[in-house]
């Protein structure tokens, strides 16, 4: 895969490491193997944005229109939020696994935890794909209900934030499909391996969703937590400014280091802690 960025960009160890995405809306020369390693080899940034092309994330989901559809208090143990709940219309959404038919239109619910005043300086933000395994039953398969906390417990200790959380079990297949992901797991395939295995996409997620929330909610730009290179890029493409990205990096445990390996090598997550190798 390759980076498409300015033509006479001179990425240099900042790239990625440091959370700064270089403006990648003009030009669009490409950047060859011998520069993707030295960046690899002196931060470990992203080797692949496979969504990347002429310049723009240009993976868009077709989204119709966005709309709040609740809004209420919300007390937690990490302090008080707000909880809204917003609806997507998606018209014509590509289908994830190979052979089906998606319907013509579809409704993609997320969920917004509000704190504190988000309007004063560019808010906290973390976008979180929903992991019942993880967030709900504490599976050690996976980081995310690490992550979840912690993106959490970042907001409470800066007194204010939002927490975007999709409707994204499985990176987007679905739990039944992520359960029988699991089982190819079991016999030796890899995160990745099993969703293709399966049919689906590597990774069947869109972000455009959450930027279109936080548009909506008057948002325009966020300190954004996140590994994910793709997140940074769909918020910038969609007119959202990432100020700073921050890790969501968290301490790996043994049943997941390999997990965590895999999101970096094929999948293209920033990570310092888990060797390419």
């Amino acid at each position: 895969m390759l980076y498409l960025l300015p033509s006479g960009f001179q990425p240099d160890g900042n790239f990625f490491c440091q959370g700064i995405l270089p403006d990648i809306r003009e030009g669009g020369s490409r950047v060859g193997h011998a520069w993707r390693k030295a960046c690899g080899a002196e931060c470990g940034c992203v080797r692949r944005i496979d969504r990347l092309s002429s310049g723009i994330y240009n993976r868009t989901m077709p989204l119709e229109s966005v709309r709040k559809v609740a809004d209420a208090d919300f007390p937690t143990r990490w302090g008080h939020f707000r909880i809204l709940g917003f609806e997507g219309t998606v018209v014509g959404p590509e289908p994830c696994r190979e052979g089906t038919i998606a319907p013509s239109v579809e409704i993609e619910g997320a969920v917004a935890l509000v704190m504190g005043d988000i309007f004063s300086g560019p808010p906290i933000v973390r976008i979180h794909s929903q992991c019942l395994t993880g967030d709900v039953f504490h599976s050690l398969r996976c980081d995310c209900r690490q992550q979840l906390e912690l993106a959490l417990e970042t907001i409470a200790t800066a007194g204010n934030g939002i927490l975007l959380y999709e409707q994204q079990e499985g990176r987007g297949i679905g739990l039944m499909a992520k359960l029988k992901a699991y089982e190819l797991q079991d016999q030796g395939f890899d995160t990745v391996e099993a969703n293709v295995e399966l049919g689906f996409k590597a990774d069947c997620r869109e972000f455009e969703l959450p930027a279109a929330i936080l548009k909506l909610m008057g948002v325009r730009s966020v300190r954004l937590i996140t590994n994910n290179p793709e997140k940074v890029a769909a918020l910038e493409g969609a007119g959202v400014t990432v100020a700073e990205r921050i890790s969501a990096e968290i301490e790996p445990e043994d049943t997941f280091r390999e997990y965590l390996k895999v999101k970096r090598e094929k999948m293209g997550h920033l990570s310092d802690s888990v060797p390419s190798r």
